[in-house]
Formats: C-alpha cells, sequence, structure tokens
C-alpha cells in the first residue's frame, strides 16, 4: 500500500476537505504500507486538508497508530485520565478542551459527542464494532442501569490534583457487533476494502440518534441475548431491577417459582432482576415445616446472594402457633402469609412477635373471605388480605370485580400475580380468567405501595425469568 492508495480509499469512502474524523484502528489490517505508520498518519490527514481534523483514542494500548498521532506537533491530548483522546487539527483544542468535567467520560460535553455535534466522523480501520468508543456515550446519555462508575486522581491543566468520578462508565460485554448491520441497513455507515483492510465510515450524529431512538425503545438493545454470556446476563438483570425500583410497589417470587434449591434461587433471582423471595417451598417441602436451623441457613443463602426474604407462606395452620412465629421472627422473615379462614392461634401469635401477618383466600368466595378477615379484624390486629385472584377464579368469581367492588381495596396488602382458567388450568400472565392486568393496573393507579408476589399462592409450568418478563411486558404496555 501507498499513502496515496489509502487517501484515494478514504476519498471514495466519502471523506473530504474540512472533515472531522475520530479512528480507530489496526496498521497491521492494511499489509505492508510504504512509510508505516506515519504514512497512514499522513493519507489520513491529507484526506481532510488542512481545515480538517484527525482524532484517535490514546487511552490504552489501542496500536501504533494512536501513538504516532500523539506524537506529532501541535497533536492535543485531552485531559482526562479515562477515555482520552489525541487530536490534530484547528477543531482539536475545542474538540478536547474540559473533557474532564461532564459526569460521563464518553457522553455530552466530551469529545465524542462534540465530534457528533459538529457532523464528523467514525472510522473503524481494520476493526469492529467493539472498538467504537462512541458507542459507550450513547449508552452514558441513555443512562442505562447497568453501567457503573470510575474514579481517578489526576492532575488538571491548571495544575490542580484532584480526584474524580465519571458515572455512567462501560463495564464488560457488549453486542456493538450486531450494532453494525443496523447502521449499514440505514445508511449511517459506509464500507470498503483498503489493502487488506475492511474500513467502515459512520456518520456520528446518525450513530447517536439511531442509538438513542433504538436505546429508548429497548434499554438492551446493545447487549446479547447468549444465555451463558454472564455479562449481559447480569446487565440485563439490572436493568430490570431498575425498572422495577420506579414502581410503587415491591416485586418478590414465590421460591417455589425460583427453583428447587437456595443456590439456584439465587441464581434465577439475580437473572431475572428480582431482590425478593416469598418462602413457600425449598426441596419440595413447604417452607413453613423446616426446622428452625434450616430456615435461618436458608435466609442467610439468600441474603448472601443478595436476596432478601418477603414472608412465608404457609398453605395450612401451624400446629404449633408459638414455635412457629418464633422461628420466622429469629430467621428474620418479615411477615407470614397465612390461609383464610384458619390460622387464628398462628395469627395472633405471629403478630405478638413482631410480625407483619396477611391472609390468603382459600376455596373461598369474596363474600366468605371478606367476612372472615373481617372476623380476624374485629379482635384486633393490623391484618390485610394477600389477594390471590386465581383462588378467587376458583371459587367462579372474576378477580377485577370483586376488588372493584370495594370489598378489598382498603385490606389488600399484597397482590399474588397470577392467571388461571376456571377449570384449574395455570395460564402465562393475561391468557386466563384472572384479570390480572387489570389488578395491576387498578393497584398502580393507587400507588400501592405492598408486595405484588409472581406466581404466589399456585404452581405453574413457567419459570422465574419467563414470568418476570412477562410481567414487565403487562407494565409496559399499559
Amino acid at each position: 500500500m501507498t499513502k496515496q492508495e489509502i487517501v484515494q480509499g478514504l476519498r471514495t469512502l466519502g471523506l473530504k476537505q474540512g472533515d472531522i474524523v475520530l479512528l480507530h484502528s489496526s496498521l497491521y489490517s492494511l499489509g505492508h504500507v510504504e512509510g508505516g505508520p506515519e504514512a497512514v498518519i499522513d493519507a489520513f490527514l491529507e484526506a481532510i486538508g488542512k481545515e480538517g481534523t484527525l482524532l484517535v483514542p490514546v487511552f490504552g494500548d489501542l496500536g501504533i497508530l494512536t501513538t504516532t498521532l500523539k506524537n506529532r506537533p501541535g497533536a492535543v491530548v485531552s485531559p482526562c485520565p479515562v477515555g482520552t483522546v489525541a487530536a490534530l487539527g484547528p477543531a482539536a483544542e475545542e474538540l478536547c478542551r474540559d473533557h474532564w468535567k461532564p459526569e460521563s467520560c464518553h457522553g455530552e460535553g466530551t469529545p465524542f459527542k462534540r465530534l457528533a455535534d459538529k457532523g464528523g466522523y467514525v472510522c473503524l480501520m481494520g476493526v469492529d464494532q467493539d472498538r467504537n468508543t462512541s458507542l459507550h456515550g450513547i449508552e452514558a446519555e441513555l443512562r442505562l442501569a447497568y453501567l457503573g462508575s470510575t474514579s481517578r486522581e489526576f492532575t488538571t491543566p491548571e495544575g490542580e490534583t484532584v480526584k474524580k468520578t465519571w458515572k455512567y462508565y462501560p463495564g464488560p460485554h457488549r453486542d456493538f457487533i450486531s450494532f453494525d448491520h443496523v447502521l449499514k441497513e440505514r445508511g449511517i455507515m459506509k464500507q470498503l476494502r483498503i489493502g487488506n483492510s475492511q474500513v467502515r465510515l459512520i456518520d456520528a450524529k446518525g450513530m447517536w440518534e439511531c442509538g438513542m431512538e433504538l436505546g429508548a425503545a429497548d434499554p438492551a438493545f446493545i447487549l446479547c441475548d447468549n444465555p451463558g454470556c454472564g455479562d449481559c446476563v447480569r446487565q440485563r438483570a439490572a436493568l430490570a431491577r431498575d425498572f422495577f425500583a420506579h414502581e410503587d410497589f415491591k416485586l418478590t417470587a414465590s421460591s417455589r417459582l425460583a427453583g428447587r434449591y437456595v443456590p439456584e434461587m439465587v441464581e434465577k433471582c439475580q437473572a431475572a432482576g428480582v431482590t425478593f423471595l416469598e418462602l413457600d417451598f425449598v426441596q419440595g417441602v413447604p417452607a413453613a415445616s423446616l426446622k428452625a436451623e434450616k430456615l435461618a441457613a436458608v435466609v442467610k443463602e439468600l441474603a448472601d446472594g443478595g436476596i432478601g426474604v418477603s414472608a412465608i407462606r404457609a398453605f395450612a395452620a401451624p400446629n404449633k402457633a408459638e414455635d412457629f412465629a418464633a422461628k420466622v421472627k429469629a430467621a428474620g422473615i418479615p411477615g407470614v402469609i397465612l390461609p383464610l379462614p384458619a390460622s387464628g392461634p398462628a395469627a395472633e401469635a405471629a403478630r405478638a412477635a413482631g410480625l407483619s401477618v396477611n391472609f390468603f383466600n382459600v376455596a373461598l368466595t369474596s363474600a366468605a373471605a371478606n367476612a372472615a378477615l373481617k372476623r380476624r379484624l374485629e379482635k384486633g390486629g393490623d391484618y390485610g388480605i394477600c389477594f390471590n385472584p386465581a383462588n378467587f377464579v376458583m371459587a367462579g368469581e372474576r378477580a377485577f370485580g370483586v376488588y372493584r367492588t370495594g370489598r378489598f381495596i382498603k385490606t389488600m396488602r399484597q397482590l399474588d400475580v397470577n392467571d388461571i382458567l376456571p377449570d384449574g388450568t395455570v395460564t402465562p400472565l393475561a391468557r386466563g380468567g384472572a384479570e390480572i392486568k387489570e389488578m395491576i393496573s387498578i393497584a398502580r393507579c393507587a400507588s400501592f405501595p405492598g408486595f405484588m408476589c409472581l406466581a404466589g399462592g399456585i404452581q405453574t409450568t413457567q419459570d422465574l425469568k419467563t414470568m418476570a418478563a412477562d410481567f414487565r411486558r403487562l407494565i409496559e404496555n399499559m
């Protein structure tokens, strides 16, 4: 390759006099170049002319071309210890100025966003979208929940030593490579072979606009869907946690839905972005029947995995009410969910132990459930209903109609998120007769502060990941 052949290739791609271009590169990809790295830099400078500006990333060992430009007389290095770039040309100072000051080192107020604002280009020479640092800027502008932060101590251009933390800092794996075909299809990127190198020239403004559009519609747009990619599984979970964190209700899930063994429960909760579990079954055994030591060990193992316990559900009234309450209290579980209308002694013992107590309807019509709860309240105590729409369907009623009439508006403390047909067939959410979408919607309208429990009170054929995703889609479409 000669310098002029590279110049001609760049002009064919669309670079012209006065352009601003950020280059990510592999010199090796070109093949042998007469004049080496200096000739390649000269080719870019000739293609964009004296009025153009060339930038390269210099925040690590990113190839000899970056070092070559950085060492050129007149090159400006952005004053930021992370996401650092070097620039040469009339716009260099403007692009690099105060790079360290914005809250993100890749977003607004940085060379990456300024490049796009000024109508510049990103050029990938022999490298793919995984090296396109500007995509981190798009993530930062979207303030995606899986992004972290980084801190450095450094000296400012004014000679002041400061320590600063930059937000929305990128972490592990992304599927930037899949963004390639989107840029092609939208005409934002052109591609040409120069020597042995596949060279991509991307309209930076168009790329940012495209990324912001896709990211607003789907915050996981840049993550892969490979279940074996732990990085993207964790990042998707962070997005899910952030989504539910903006709700007034708190999300929990049946431990039976999450898995048979505690490590499985932790792994599946982490992947689904669920931070609470309601203990109903552990290893196929009712959680309420576990011995005190075992129950405490389960709670601790969940806590070590970052999973809290919202409550323990008993499907039958415990025989030894005081012992039951004592072991729940000792395990650090905040409350119990008991079957209505039974469980009077267990409810009183749990209340005396300082636990929250809610009842769930089992084989009762709404009138019978309401009357049973009223009797408990008349005896004293702050009891509430864990509203189980599937069980009302089994009693021949419409759950939303029951709630809407006002019988449970004031007493509902938890909504079991489940669905079922009148014949007892469990269905995916909003595919049965439980009117669960309506129940979720009306609860959100009242800023419901209690728990919503995935698969609460019933056994389902779905797994936690699928049910959590279905639940989220219901909310997104409300």
